[in-house]
């Protein structure tokens, strides 16, 4: 097992972790509906009742936190993950939230008349956009089909870039800003896409929905929540139920597998002024660690 410090207990399902200038994390709770900000010495502050079910974020280029809503699940004491859509769900969401109130307002739930199902995860390109992902809610017997999209903060563009895949989850960039990783939880798929201009992919050959290719995978149980990019260009991806951290190369080699004290460890963000600290949230268990790691974070466009 890694030797992984906790910092934050008592978080109800926690994701979406990022670094602030003043060493603090904040992080969604989806569990709770709500944003919570994490000081260095452990003790939170909630910092925006966004409702539904918050989950990826990110700092946008107007110094903004900008929010993935899966539109709220319902939870059964005993479980820690979500257990189905919310009994008031009606659709997911993009969210901005003031970085000084932590007000929140929305501006996308829907791209050309299609609701917004279950938005993911989200990175910023140098352009000032952003690419998100849309997992798809999961039901009892079916599921709502999942998909990558690229948006503007001022709420004027929302476009559809890769329809459908299975369960698009994390996502992020190389950091030329060439290609577009997406973890893919069902099966433990990791998707590489080309990047032609700000929003748009490399067109799909006949017969194929995307133009995405799968890089990267493990067998077994496993399954991919969110991942970040490291400087390096390696992709570290939070792997469910097998309780780790796995990094890949971006030809898809496997660079290493860092075992984490829970099964769920959903997402990870770096800090610290040389970007060697990470930060997981270890979901099942409702805490925040972090960690060195042996090499350092991307530094974002953003925050």
């Amino acid at each position: 097992m890694s030797d992984v410090t906790i910092l934050a207990t008592g978080l109800g399902f926690p994701e979406g972790p990022v670094v602030c200038h003043d060493g603090s994390v904040v992080l969604t709770e989806i569990r709770h509906g709500r944003c919570t900000r994490v000081f260095p010495d452990g003790s939170t502050h909630v910092f925006s009742h966004t409702g539904g079910g918050p989950n990826g974020l990110a700092i946008g280029p107007d110094g903004a936190f900008y929010l993935c809503n899966n539109g709220g699940s319902r939870y059964v004491e005993g479980t820690s993950m979500g257990q189905g859509p919310h009994p008031d769900y009606t659709c997911g969401s993009i969210q901005r939230l003031d970085p000084h109130t932590g007000e929140h307002t929305t501006l996308y739930t829907a791209c050309n008349g299609n609701k917004l199902s279950a938005p993911n995860d989200l990175v910023f390109d140098g352009h000032g956009g952003f690419y998100f992902t849309d997992l798809g809610k999961r039901y009892a017997r079916h599921r709502d089909h999942g998909g990558v999209y690229y948006a503007l903060p001022d709420g004027s563009k929302i476009v559809e870039l890769a329809f459908p895949i299975v369960s698009p989850n994390g996502c992020g960039l190389s950091p030329d800003g060439t290609i577009l990783y997406v973890a893919d939880t069902e099966g433990a798929r990791l998707w590489a896409f080309d990047v032609e201009a700000p929003g748009v992919l490399r067109a799909p050959e006949p017969f194929h929905p995307h133009s995405g290719r799968v890089i990267a995978g493990l067998p077994g149980n496993a399954r991919f929540d969110s991942l970040a990019v490291m400087a390096s260009g390696n992709i570290a991806v939070a792997t469910l139920t097998t309780g780790s951290v796995t990094e890949f190369s971006p030809a898809g080699d496997l660079v290493r597998e860092v075992k984490m004290p829970e099964v769920y460890p959903t997402n990870m963000c770096f800090g610290g002024p040389d970007r060697h600290t990470a930060y997981i949230t270890l979901s099942d268990t409702g805490r925040l660690g972090m960690m060195q790691w042996p090499e350092p974070g991307l530094k974002l466009h953003f925050g």
